[in-house]
């Protein structure tokens, strides 16, 4: 009769020892985050007149950080990044931006999913999502996808944000394959990482946000690959 109590008490110390590990290891997440000057943000694109001629910036912070029209002296350029947002935002604020039928979209998000341990197969998911709405709703649209940028951890404000390269590396491969689907890729990746794979110190202000030398690095990329010309 011990030897069996025991072993049912063993039994049950492994199983709550098995269930405790388990649930230590799932990492909450939460789609419907959206940033506090999301609303506000998203009305005023939505009275901001349209043309067909419009190319589109849309993102998080690191798109909203610059007045894109004058940086790539282009007046139909439209600046569509709204602060900390997330894939799952853009999704939802995306029909406004597919109405208008605009010539261009250049599309730079995700790193804030990541902060956010949002698994990088939800961020792909919504990443093809976005691709599949914009070709159905404005099918000459064409679409150019940025890789995600590196950051630095030496810089120590965005915690949240470092210590993730891998998913960066991994978003990153997999959106260079949809090359092969006819999205241009813009692989912004290389052209800011130093030789330790971080962000370029001199390009940034934060370690994740850049400062003006780094919008220029980007401007010059857009321009020298021909993306602002391309039919």
């Amino acid at each position: 009769m011990k030897s069996l109590l025991n072993r049912l008490l063993i039994t049950n110390i492994l199983f709550i020892f098995i269930f405790t590990a388990a649930s230590a290891q799932v990492v909450k997440w939460d789609s419907t985050y959206r940033p506090g000057k999301y609303a506000e943000l998203v009305a005023k694109f939505k009275a901001d007149p349209k043309s067909k001629k419009d190319f589109i910036f849309l993102g998080n912070s690191i798109t909203a950080g610059t007045n894109w029209a004058k940086l790539l002296d282009l007046p139909q350029a439209k600046n569509r990044g709204i602060s900390g947002d997330i894939t799952f935002g853009v999704l939802e604020r995306l029909q406004d931006v597919i109405d208008g039928k605009p010539a261009k979209i250049f599309i730079l998000i995700g790193i804030n999913d990541i902060s956010r341990n949002i698994p990088d197969s939800v961020i792909l998911r919504n990443y093809k999502t976005m691709i599949t709405r914009i070709r159905k709703g404005s099918k000459k649209t064409k679409i150019y996808f940025n890789t995600l940028l590196p950051v630095n951890t030496a810089f120590e404000k965005f915690k949240k944000h470092y210590g993730k390269d891998e998913h960066i590396l991994w978003l990153n491969d997999e959106i260079r394959k949809f090359e092969a689907k006819n999205v241009r890729v813009v692989d912004l990746y290389p052209n800011f990482t130093d030789q330790d794979k971080h962000l370029k110190a001199e390009l940034t202000k934060d370690g994740l946000h850049l400062l003006p030398a780094g919008y220029q690095v980007w401007a010059d990329f857009l321009k020298r690959s021909g993306y602002l010309t391309e039919k």
